[in-house]
């Protein structure tokens, strides 16, 4: 398989699992959002670093960490990544487990749309024609839905912008990707351990505090948080940002169709003019890509 076909299973992969999160989430609707978030952070950071020692690369991180302290842009760029995909993550579970699933599905919806003009602002990625046409149907259906709620969309505004920045930052970083979560993941765990002691002493913890449910599941964030972004950065780092774009939409496609069926958040014309023009979008572009991937296998 080629690197570019790789980096296309591992996005696809790593979309499908987002796309699924929210009946993750959803089990834990009982727990508050910052403690979640705590959690997938310690969680993630263990989970990844231990995996990273049974697999025989301490030394490798080790370096990893030398080699970001001596590059101080990539230093700094992987912590404000770390930042950038927290805030992500808090804004995902808080709209989950308040009922905003199709809020959270039109933040990854316009989040595509972002990242094709980070691309093209930021490594002049050429676009071609079909792209340009996708794009803008797309742009308008989304633009539809948002100013004819009459309400800034907030959450959805946030989400998107956060992880189109934490894909481009991605993008410039050299790191094998399960050492790079790691470290990302070790720049916010003190504050997320300060922060887990506080609220502890608050009295509003759930973790060891309840059923073992409870405990395993906040637990386990830990490794479905991780398993994804690895897949993630090891597809963003083969495949041009714009495809990357275009493969996001799985994951709010997913998450749209369990708002709607699953958890019967309403479901109007509006949304549903918004998801066609979406969804006519990546026809145009697959199709396009396919007559791309045809014409150059009958010049070869």
């Amino acid at each position: 398989m080629s690197e570019h076909n790789k980096g296309v299973l591992n996005a696809i992969v790593a979309y499908a699992c987002w796309g699924v999160f929210p009946l993750y989430w959803k089990l834990l609707e009982q727990v508050t959002s910052m403690e979640i978030l705590l959690s997938r952070v310690i969680w993630s950071f263990l989970f990844t670093t231990l995996f990273i020692l049974l697999i025989g690369q301490r030394k490798n991180l080790l370096q990893d960490i030398r080699f970001l302290w001596a590059n101080q842009k990539q230093f700094w760029s992987l912590f404000v990544a770390s930042i950038v995909i927290s805030i992500n993550w808090f804004t995902y579970i808080w709209a989950v487990t308040h009922e905003q699933v199709l809020q959270s599905s039109l933040g990854y919806y316009i989040n595509p749309l972002i990242s094709v003009l980070f691309g093209m602002l930021i490594f002049r990625e050429k676009l071609s024609r079909a792209t340009i046409i996708a794009v803008s149907i797309a742009g308008v259906g989304v633009a539809v839905m948002t100013f004819s709620a009459g309400t800034v969309p907030y959450i959805a505004i946030t989400m998107a912008i956060s992880f189109s920045i934490y894909g481009v930052l991605k993008k410039t970083i050299q790191l094998d990707a399960a050492r790079g979560l790691a470290i990302e993941t070790l720049f916010m765990l003190p504050v997320a351990l300060i922060y887990y002691v506080y609220i502890w002493n608050s009295n509003e913890v759930h973790f060891l505090q309840g059923d073992i449910k409870t405990n395993l599941l906040l637990m386990g964030g830990g490794i479905i948080t991780a398993i994804p972004l690895v897949l993630f950065a090891k597809g963003a780092h083969r495949i041009p940002l714009y495809l990357m774009g275009f493969i996001q939409f799985l994951s709010p496609t997913i998450t749209l169709f369990l708002g709607v069926l699953l958890f019967k958040e309403p479901f109007t014309k509006l949304e549903f003019f918004t998801f066609g023009c979406i969804w006519i979008a990546i026809v145009i572009f697959s199709a396009s890509k396919f007559i791309e991937a045809k014409r150059r296998y009958q010049t070869a």
